[in-house]
């Protein structure tokens, strides 16, 4: 377990990576990180703007096509 500092920055708070978590997570400073809350906690791993973009399409497909889904998942 790694304890992480939580600090003000601006109007919002900031968490302070040890250098050996960024490492791992190959980021620095600028990199944007994709926070995603599970049952245990929250997940930080690095941002995949493709993954992104391949979320965005199947969302709009899901809406399209939501009658057919629930056919097939039957």
């Amino acid at each position: 377990m790694l304890k992480v500092k939580v600090r003000k920055v601006g109007n919002s708070l900031g968490a302070i990576l040890p250098s050996e978590m960024a490492a791992r997570l190959r980021v620095k400073e600028g990199d944007t990180l994709s926070v995603t809350e599970t049952p245990d906690g929250i997940q930080l791993s690095t941002y995949d703007p493709d993954f992104d973009t391949a979320m965005e399409a199947f969302e709009r497909g899901r809406k399209q096509y939501r009658n057919a889904l629930r056919r097939l998942a039957k």
